[in-house]
This record gives structure tokens, sequence and C-alpha cells, in this order.
């Protein structure tokens, strides 16, 4: 097994972190610009393993799609190929063959697709046989599992002869990355009807239009630094985060919110955020239904700093690379950290050690989040992160740039 061992930063840090290009942004534009037939119009496409597998499996005529471990390339392709007609063979890793995939299957068949499963029902791999539409341009599907079903489905829906009425059912979760979509969408000229009332979208049959098209830095990874500048016992620490917009189209930009009760103050720069320390609340409570992605890093940040963290809108963190809720109560038990179901809807309860107690290492079980969000405690202790290469499925260049801290 493979490990790093991050020791003690003691010293103080001013520098300027080149933050990766955001892989959710990445991949929408990826499978848009080919919906439009867009050719070298995209830049700044995110380094990402999950973005670099995208690109990969669009340019390949292989009856085999393996997208490895990337749910939102396996999602996002699954619908591209299916609605384009070509007979493919959806497949990944083991963990990804055990993530569900059938109610965005059940939504593409009610359209036309002609999708079987090879083995599990309502799992990859699937074997995806042609498309004949089938006449229904309207659509119910459920917003409680997963905002990459109904973001897959949206992208399509200018491809169908009549368009598309797609209904959203339940629970909204994770709505920021929908309208990232749609906004994408939208910049590809796509014309949309938002009923978020009745949480109903409305997608005329159109043609997308190949243009131009940068991608923003990435959010997530930015968290990351907040914990740094958080979690280090030095008051003049500062990190200036290249390439955010004031404006993002990217929900875990609430990044910047959520850390101002932990102790980081950010300022927009006109090239990025500028992060200092500040005085963190006493305790924190917090509804991550439309960032669960940031919950790893903010649990680790809450339990060094010490501040009780009530958390809800988690519950989609169990299917995930891993299942993260826990992963977390695994590895922040380690620190002497309890992290509790307390209540029956879903409220999570993080209650830190009086005294932060040193682990002998942080295991990651295949998840880049789990050891990025663990990484900044070095900050405070000596830490051993196991399998850091994991790193490479959003954010390769992490351990390059965390040396600029070291």
């Amino acid at each position: 097994m493979k490990t790093i061992l991050l020791p003690k930063i003691q010293h103080s840090f001013q520098t300027e972190i080149p933050l990766p290009s955001s892989k959710s942004e990445s991949n929408r534009a990826l499978i848009i610009n080919a919906l439009a037939g867009g050719k070298d119009n995209l830049s700044n496409l995110a380094e990402a393993r999950d973005t670099q597998t995208m690109m990969r499996l669009l340019a390949s005529d292989d009856a085999v799609a393996d997208v490895i471990d990337a749910g939102t390339t396996m999602r996002f392709l699954t619908a591209y190929f299916a609605v384009t007609g070509q007979q493919k063979t959806m497949t990944g890793t083991p963990r990804m063959c055990e993530r569900p995939i059938g109610i965005l299957v059940d939504a593409l068949r009610a359209l036309g697709a002609d999708i079987e499963y090879v083995k599990a029902e309502g799992y990859p791999p699937l074997a995806l046989k042609g498309f004949n539409f089938s006449g229904n341009n309207r659509l119910q599907i459920r917003g409680d599992v997963s905002s990459q079903y109904i973001s897959a489905i949206l992208m399509i829906a200018p491809l169908l002869p009549e368009g598309l009425v797609l209904e959203i059912t339940g629970e909204l979760g994770s709505k920021p990355y929908i309208e990232m979509t749609l906004k994408q969408m939208e910049a590809f000229g796509a014309t949309i009807s938002r009923d978020w009332d009745n949480t109903t979208l409305t997608v005329p049959a159109q043609k997308y239009e190949p243009i131009p098209y940068a991608i923003e830095s990435d959010w997530s990874g930015a968290s990351y630094w907040f914990s740094a500048v958080a979690l280090s016992e030095n008051e003049d620490a500062e990190l200036e985060l290249l390439g955010l917009k004031e404006n993002s189209l990217q929900g875990d930009s609430v990044i910047t919110d959520i850390m101002s009760h932990l102790g980081v103050k950010s300022e927009y720069t006109g090239r990025g955020f500028k992060l200092t320390k500040i005085p963190a609340d006493a305790a924190l409570e917090w509804d991550f239904t439309n960032c669960p992605d940031l919950a790893q890093t903010v649990c680790v940040v809450a339990a060094a700093k010490k501040v009780p963290l009530t958390l809800t809108g988690i519950e989609s963190l169990k299917v995930k690379e891993t299942d993260r809720i826990f992963a977390l109560q695994t590895e922040l038990a380690k620190l002497g950290t309890k992290l509790e179901e307390i209540e029956t809807n879903h409220k999570y309860l993080l209650t830190p050690a009086d005294e932060l107690t040193a682990p002998t290492s942080i295991h990651t079980y295949d998840d880049h989040r789990m050891a990025m969000a663990f990484a900044p405690l070095s900050l405070l202790i000596d830490v051993v992160i196991e399998e850091p290469d994991v790193v490479v499925k959003s954010y390769p260049s992490f351990w390059k740039h965390f040396e600029k801290i070291q």
C-alpha cells in the first residue's frame, strides 16, 4: 500500500494556488459541444481523470466504453450514446457497477432508447442497442437521488424530435448543478423554460450552436485550500486561489459562506479569491443538499477546530465513490470525533473531541475527496494519507500544489 507522510506545517504561508479547471463544467461542456457538432472550441478543460476519460470515450469508436470510476461520465455518456443511436456497452470498475443507474435507464427507455442490463437489473454494465423515438415528449424523474440523471436527460432534450417537458418529482437535491447544466445549454444556444414552482423544465426541439467556451476553475478543489487557511495556526496565513469567477455557475462556490463561519474570509481579487483568517463561530448547522461534495471538507475542519456541526442533506453521500458517511464516521473517529445520525430525517451531529488525537493513518476508500479533505490536518498534526494517488480523479496536481504551503 502506498502512503504519503504530511509532517505538521508549522510555518506560515502567503502564496497563490493555480486551481484546476472544473470537472463538472468540463464534462457538461464536452457533451453539449459534441451534440452541437463542435470540434476544438473548448478551452481550459479539466485535467481530472474523469474529464480525460470523457474526452477519450467521445473520440473512440470502440464497442465498449469503460468509464473506470467516473459516475458523471457514465451517466452523461449513457444518455449521449443512447440518443445518438450508438451501440455501446457501458461499463466501469467493480464499484462503478455497484452504483445505481436504473432511474436514468428508465427515462431513456421511455424516450425510445433500447437498453439492456448485462448483469444486475438497475446497474451497469449496460448494452445500448440504438434509439427509435417513442413519441413521448413528457417525462417524470425523481429529484432526490442524483441530479446527474436530470442533467443527462436535459442535455439531450434539444435533439428529441418534439423536445421535452421534464417534471422533477419529490425533493430536489443539488439544484445548483441542474442550473449549471441549464446555463451551459443556454450558452450553446438552447432555449429553456423554467417553472421551479412546479419543478418543471421545458426544452423545445432545437439545435445547439458550437461556440468558443472557456471552463472556470474548480470550486470543489478550492474547498481544500479554505481548509488549509482555516486550520493554520499562523494568523497571517494567506492564499489567493486563481481562476475563480465572482458569479460562478458552480454550486460549491457556497464554500465562501460556509467557511466564513469556520474562520476564513474570502475576497474577490479579479484573478480569483484571496483567503485570510478570521475568528470561527462556536457552532455551525448547514444543509448540504445543494453541495454534498463539500461535506467531507467541512467535517474535517469542524472536527479539527472543535466546532460542533449539525449536517442535513448528506444522504446522497452513501452512493458516491464510496459510502462517504461511513468513511467519514470511521476516519473522524481516529481523531476522537463522533459523527452520528440523531434523527430519522437524516440529520447528523458531529461532536469534536476535547483534544485532537493523531491518527496512525487516514484510509481513503478509493475516494479522491477523502484524501484531499484530510490532508489539511497537517496544519495541526502529522498525517499519513493512504493511497494518495486517488486524487487523479479530480485534481491530479493536488500534491504538487500542496507543496506550496509545506
